[in-house]
């Protein structure tokens, strides 16, 4: 629809207003260092002096020598807003405050550093454990040169003595848990031999300057494997007292792989994700459950992914001057370019993980974009240059997505959203989430399919439940990653009308699994994806068709609202269930969530004689093997062409149904309609009466089985 300038100029008007009164969600920091032309302080930043590491207060200090990164301090989180109803959304996307779009195919020759206006204080969302200020060199070949400041917040109770170090890089050095188990390839994408990564760390210091590192061991808890070394931990000379702090120093380099496993580099591409030593979550008493607080410790395992405290990041970047660098957060200070190098210093706040990526390749493109749920954000584009005319397609469809999921379930609390499509030769950095920051599928083909929206969209939705929500990855996936592909079908169907083929799925299943389970636990990744993905996907689907969409809409609602920045569990989410439907879903979450059961109804027998008296008296014996309760629609058939329907309320394990009719019966068909979509074995929901038993127990099999096979090949 044309627009008019003076249409355009009002709404420009009113969406400066709102984004300016969004201070709650830190966009008026946004809008300064995103929106606004840098304003040159008086004051020569080189010459500032250093800022009190106990002193910040919660954004960056532009005043700090150059060479700090500025690490605000710890604050404790708000409650989390009070849920609402929702009633089902539209299937038009939100509309959108578009400001003028940027573009840039190659990397500009940067102007001189200028110190931007120092963002104002924001509201801590989460609980701030954790404060990283991390400064890293980009080397050739691939290697990171990096030193980083951690101070850690005990949350908890009782004094803690020894903390933990996540160094994920590790997980690609040969004899590692990670390789011995996903056999050196993840998602198709193999290892390159010969392409290890590594990282090790060259300093451990505390603040005080003693040395720390001849306490470092590596500890294996859940294999107890001595060559895996993705889990540190060492002994503190103090113990750090409930509600304080403790600051270490580490240097440390990074050998990065070639990528296969979502981190690492082809070429002069650079996904780093999970690069730099990572403390790991403590969680109190009652966080998922616990009866006694502690740390959540596991190695990195081949299944597996994420799981840590929310904090503040300041990350300072340092790459060849030809690299275009994207990152979680803000970028809060204009790059400085000398000797050859260019460096980037970006900020996040309330997130539990940083990545960044570089290439001299990107084109890159922003755009700003607020909508119901979402203050405002600034959306950035980081492509691969094969994609460059997908620009629309990449945009409009996070637009979209960030709208529809602000409509449904709850604002959007970040001020960026940035999106790295990588190279074809980077395929194993493609499809995968960090805060503010997903990649989307390599670029393969200059015009892909419907799996570029696809792709785009469900890790935009992990922003949600992976970002936000945080559960743990390592114990409980299905929250996440099940979570995620429901809301992916739900996106794909309000913005570009593809509905799911939930029916075929339900036939995917070939061995359901408990849902709360280590992730390691499910054996090989096809057993993994099987049931972390699909089937807690279908078991959110069930959910929806026992109480209506409407009710599931405020269910998914509800659990946000309530959970977010909370790091919940299963029971959290079945508490959520219980509450906004006022019944007991015990049974159910015992059966599909704890115990891994599917709903196997079936035809067991059907016997058919005439009743001497003209018509015919039939005797069917349904069962219900595993899941739990809940009703089925049987349809009968009669020879004469005639059908009748009924409703088994699936309470009993059996049940014995008896039939006078003036025809015989031609066969019965247990939920006709595939309306149980946690039934994956329906070749027994279907029998023909005039087969001899035997006979028709052969043939009955064998065309299921034929099916299933069909089917299953279909999905991988």
């Amino acid at each position: 629809m044309p627009q008019r300038p003076i249409y355009r100029i009002a709404a420009l008007a009113v969406s400066a207003a709102v984004l300016l009164s969004s201070a709650s969600f830190g966009f008026d920091a946004a809008w300064q260092s995103q929106f606004t032309l840098p304003a040159y302080a008086a004051q020569d930043p080189l010459t500032a002096t250093s800022r009190d590491p106990g002193a910040s207060a919660g954004a960056p200090d532009v005043n700090a020598a150059a060479d700090d990164a500025g690490t605000p301090a710890d604050a404790h989180a708000s409650d989390a807003p009070g849920t609402s109803d929702v009633s089902g959304a539209s299937d038009a996307p939100g509309a959108s405050d578009v400001s003028g779009e940027q573009h840039n195919a190659a990397a500009a020759p940067q102007a001189p550093s200028s110190p931007i206006p120092a963002p104002q204080p924001s509201v801590a969302l989460s609980n701030r454990i954790v404060d990283y200020d991390i400064s890293v060199k980009l080397l050739d070949g691939g290697r990171l040169e990096g030193s980083e400041t951690l101070t850690w917040k005990n949350p908890g109770r009782k004094p803690v003595t020894d903390l933990y170090l996540h160094l994920y890089p590790n997980a690609f050095s040969p004899g590692s848990t990670f390789l011995k188990e996903s056999n050196g390839q993840l998602r198709g994408v193999k290892m390159t031999p010969g392409k290890d990564g590594a990282m090790e760390l060259s300093e451990l210091t505390t603040e005080d300057g003693e040395t720390l590192l001849p306490r470092l061991r590596y500890v294996q808890p859940d294999d107890g494997n001595a060559q895996d070394r993705t889990l540190a931990s060492f002994r503190l000379p103090k113990a750090v007292a409930p509600g304080q702090t403790v600051t270490v120093r580490m240097k440390f380099t990074v050998e990065l792989p070639q990528v296969f496993a979502r981190m690492g580099q082809a070429g002069d591409f650079v996904m780093a994700g999970q690069w730099f030593p990572k403390v790991a979550a403590y969680e109190t008493t009652g966080v998922r459950g616990r009866t006694a607080e502690g740390w959540n410790l596991h190695q990195y395992h081949g299944n597996s992914e994420f799981y840590s405290d929310f904090g503040v990041y300041g990350v300072k970047i340092d790459v060849p001057e030809d690299r275009t660098v994207a990152a979680t957060g803000f970028q809060y200070k204009q790059p400085v370019v000398k000797d050859g190098r260019k460096t980037y210093q970006f900020y996040a706040e309330d997130v539990h993980d940083f990545s960044w990526s570089a290439s001299p390749d990107f084109v890159t493109a922003e755009d700003s974009f607020s909508s119901a749920g979402v203050p405002g954000v600034r959306i950035k584009l980081y492509l691969d240059p094969l994609h460059a005319k997908q620009e629309e397609r990449y945009m409009h469809a996070a637009k979209s997505a960030l709208a529809k999921l602000g409509e449904w379930y709850g604002d959007y609390p970040y001020t960026t959203l940035s999106i790295v499509v990588p190279p074809a030769d980077a395929e194993g950095a493609g499809g995968m989430e960090y805060p503010t920051l997903v990649t989307g599928a390599a670029a393969k083909d200059d015009n892909p399919g419907y799996e570029l929206e696809r792709t785009l969209v469900h890790e935009i939705a992990h922003q949600y439940w992976y970002g936000i929500v945080a559960s743990n990855e390592f114990e409980e996936a299905w929250l996440d990653e099940a979570f995620t592909s429901y809301t992916e079908d739900k996106l794909m169907a309000a913005i570009y009308g593809v509905s799911a083929r939930t029916p075929i799925e339900s036939l995917y299943m070939t061995n359901p699994m408990p849902l709360k389970l280590d992730a390691w636990d499910y054996g090989g990744s096809d057993a993994y994806a099987e049931n972390v993905y699909m089937r807690g996907k279908l078991v959110l689907k069930a959910i929806e068709a026992k109480t209506g969409e409407k009710t599931m809409s405020k269910i998914m609602r509800t659990y946000f609202q309530k959970y977010r920045f909370k790091h919940p569990d299963s029971q959290s989410f079945q508490r959520v269930v219980e509450a906004v439907t006022k019944d007991d879903w015990k049974d159910f979450f015992h059966a599909y969530v704890y115990r891994g059961e599917s709903a196997d109804f079936a035809v067991a027998s059907i016997r058919t004689e005439p009743d001497g008296e003209g018509g015919y008296q039939s005797i069917v014996l349904l069962t219900r093997t595993q899941g739990s309760p809940q009703a089925a629609t049987v349809q009968f058939g009669f020879k004469d062409g005639k059908t009748v329907r009924k409703t088994w309320d699936g309470i009993q394990s059996h049940i014995q149904i008896r039939l006078q009719s003036a025809s015989p019966l031609s066969y019965v068909a247990v939920d006709p309609m595939l309306d149980i979509v946690l039934d994956h074995s329906r070749y027994d929901n279907y029998l023909k009466a005039e087969a001899p038993a035997r006979k028709r127990t052969k043939l009955d099999v064998t065309l299921g089985q034929l099916i299933d096979a069909i089917v299953g090949s279909m999905a991988w």
